[in-house]
């Protein structure tokens, strides 16, 4: 039965209110950003909402008694992590006065350098689109610049207890997540190919991104990469019925001689690659752009769209900075 309001209004008990709230049944997000230092800084939030599609925005709010609001009121980027059923401590961790939060996690970045939590259900890289001074709040609208997501269980929150999901996702949602994650790995001028069950050649793949610096090869064997330049290069999907490219830059910790390279792996000059012998066009493309770029030492971010694609320019990024806690 739903309550009828007094004509007269009476005071709101801020607490009533809270439980109220409460009610609402939300997943758990963890908020990113850095201060003005560089360091990572983080809180766990529950008020999030997608916003628009075109342009792709969203928003969280950040209560303004929080440590890390005012890293979030200056800050022109953040991320949003949503996490998994089995991250309650993550959430609990974010929500503590911790000095050291981010030791316990493994996080990266993807597009704007603000901290993304390598393990969760999905996450969400974004600029700064505006600002709204709300009472003890501030919303924060992001426009979403890069995105991931994964196929477990959210961790839900209502009551002021966490809540299980128990209901899959549904099997055409769970096809959608077969990315095909591909490596950019280039030394002195050369591109690193692998060859492909048909004979043809095409980029070194992982089942996921990396987050050990190593990346696999045929054989059982593996080479090691400059974890902090790897960078996110071009997400696209392919008209044949592939599940689609997620593929990075990277960089060889130590370029081994060519001779001792694993079997089916070869090293190929920028301006020689064998063009004719990779089968998929979306990646012959993406590599021609890769060309041209390294060419001119400035790299864009290309991402699939209905009208064709688009490329954020971005240079080349420095690398990760490894900065003191607060």
């Amino acid at each position: 039965m739903l309550a009828t309001a007094p004509a007269t209004a009476a005071p709101i008990d801020p607490v009533a209110l809270r439980r109220a709230f409460g009610t609402f049944v939300t997943g758990v997000t963890v908020i990113t950003t850095r201060d003005a230092d560089g360091r990572p800084r983080g809180m766990t939030a529950n008020s999030f909402t997608s916003v628009s599609l075109d342009p792709p925005l969203l928003l969280v709010c950040v209560g303004k008694g929080a440590s890390s609001f005012p890293a979030f009121q200056a800050a022109d980027a953040f991320a949003v992590n949503l996490l998994h059923e089995a991250q309650a401590d993550v959430s609990g961790l974010f929500a503590s006065k911790a000095a050291d939060k981010f030791s316990a996690v493994g996080h990266d970045r993807a597009h704007t350098g603000a901290p993304v939590l390598t393990d969760c259900l999905t996450w969400f890289d974004c600029s700064v689109h505006d600002r709204v001074d709300a009472g003890d709040h501030a919303i924060l609208i992001g426009r979403v610049r890069a995105f991931g997501t994964s196929p477990s269980a959210p961790l839900g929150f209502c009551r002021g207890r966490y809540a299980a999901v128990k209901d899959p996702p549904p099997p055409d949602w769970l096809a959608s997540l077969g990315m095909i994650v591909g490596y950019l790995v280039e030394a002195e001028g050369s591109l690193l190919l692998c060859r492909d069950r048909e004979g043809g050649w095409g980029l070194p793949r992982a089942p996921r991104r990396i987050a050990e610096g190593r990346l696999p090869v045929a054989g059982g064997g593996s080479l090691a990469l400059v974890p902090d330049d790897t960078f996110l290069y071009s997400v696209f999907d392919v008209a044949d019925g592939d599940p689609g490219y997620l593929i990075y830059r990277a960089r060889l910790a130590q370029p081994p001689p060519r001779a001792s390279l694993p079997e089916g792996l070869r090293f190929f000059p920028l301006d020689r690659l064998p063009y004719d012998e990779i089968p998929t066009q979306e990646v012959r493309a993406m590599l021609r752009r890769y060309v041209r770029e390294a060419a001119g030492g400035r790299f864009g971010i290309y991402v699939d769209s209905h009208e064709g694609g688009r490329v954020a320019m971005v240079g080349d990024p420095e690398p990760w900075s490894r900065q003191p806690q607060p």
